[in-house]
């Protein structure tokens, strides 16, 4: 077996250790493996790829990697092969398939399968690919933790665990100075990472996607702290999330092969936050801090155990899965499932459940 590797779209903290994992999986099956540059820009714009656009891997490319950040063989997300960017004549950008192309060259290269690590946009050329008679798999990244059909993706913990971290320290300063601080985290339209760093870092209020806010039962919960004699609170914000009457806020639309870049509702509810209450209000916004670093020891396991299956499944026959956390052991669903399919936090969870009872305020209640 030759395969071939490609990490895409936003990075992650575990990507390494999936490529290892593959790498020394493969190895011991006595199996070439190859990593595409820049998701599958290695084949479709090599020109525009740092090194070599389509590189061998053997055991010591991938030593010592399982504990870094990013990824060795690049990434991108503004190269989907499904809406890929073309500039016209007239000088404006359009977008063409190019996964029929991208399926030739990869046959041409000689390559068996393919291992796609990613998140949804990911999954959803993965799917595209096997439609096209492409051997793949693949293995569910995204910090945001919204790919359906796992319990978690890699990524998302160590996003969680430096989120929460830095909740911890906006506490000491949030305190000395009686100010309400706000925090904006990654998430997209899944409010995963508010929810989880809120609760674990001791936040007041949480707003996320899935439940429209009201700032004014926001602010009822912080005049209720200060009539206790707390005069310190502490707001997480996802990205995504937006006021029952309002809209989402967006720093750019949606462009050519892209999704519109979301941020700053931090600075949006840190402002309205101040007219209500009377009080001093800061925004911090982590971005993508929370993408960066070493992965926690959680996702440099899982991701290891994701790369692995992968391998595993290709030699069991399969294609056209992704492989999955379930009940304590990794699985496979089929892509068709997967690609498209948002997970967002319930609203019925017990993690919802839990976060009302300890008194935070979820923006929909006062």
């Amino acid at each position: 077996m030759k395969i071939a590797i490609s990490t895409g779209g936003g990075d992650a903290p575990g990507l390494n250790a999936v490529i290892r994992a593959v790498v020394l999986a493969s190895i011991r099956r006595g199996w070439e493996c190859w990593g595409i540059r820049d998701g599958f820009n290695g084949l479709l714009d090599p020109q525009q790829c740092t090194g070599e656009p389509v590189m061998r891997l053997d055991a010591t490319s991938v030593y010592g990697i399982g504990a870094l950040g990013g990824t060795i063989l690049g990434s991108t997300n503004r190269a989907d092969p499904l809406h890929y960017p073309v500039r016209q004549a007239d000088g404006s950008v359009g977008e063409i398939d190019r996964t029929e192309e991208l399926a030739r060259l990869l046959r041409e290269n000689g390559f068996d399968a393919v291992v796609s690590v990613g998140g949804d946009g990911s999954m959803a050329i993965a799917a595209a690919l096997h439609d096209k008679g492409v051997r793949v798999v693949g293995v569910p990244k995204t910090i945001d933790n919204d790919l359906d059909h796992t319990f978690a993706t890699f990524g998302f913990d160590t996003a969680v665990g430096f989120a929460t971290e830095c909740i911890d320290r906006l506490h000491s300063t949030g305190y000395s100075q009686h100010r309400v601080m706000v925090v904006e985290v990654m998430g997209r339209y899944a409010g995963w990472i508010a929810l989880h760093a809120g609760m674990a870092g001791g936040a007041h209020a949480i707003l996320i996607p899935e439940i429209p806010y009201e700032l004014a039962a926001v602010a009822a919960a912080i005049r209720a702290r200060d009539a206790a004699g707390h005069h310190h609170s502490l707001v997480v914000v996802a990205e995504g999330a937006e006021p029952v009457r309002g809209e989402r806020t967006v720093l750019a639309g949606a462009e050519t092969g892209r999704l519109e870049r979301l941020g700053g509702v931090g600075a949006r509810v840190e402002h309205e936050l101040a007219g209500l209450t009377g009080k001093e209000c800061r925004s911090v916004v982590l971005g993508h801090l929370l993408r960066g670093g070493s992965p926690s020891a959680f996702d440099r396991v899982v991701a290891s155990r994701f790369g692995a299956a992968a391998v595993r499944a290709l030699a069991l026959g399969q294609g056209g899965v992704m492989v999955a956390l379930g009940d304590g052991a990794i699985g496979t669903v089929p892509l068709s499932e997967v690609a498209g399919h948002t997970k967002t936090v319930p609203l019925d969870s017990d993690t919802l459940a839990t976060a009302r009872e300890l008194g935070i305020c979820l923006g929909d209640q006062a």
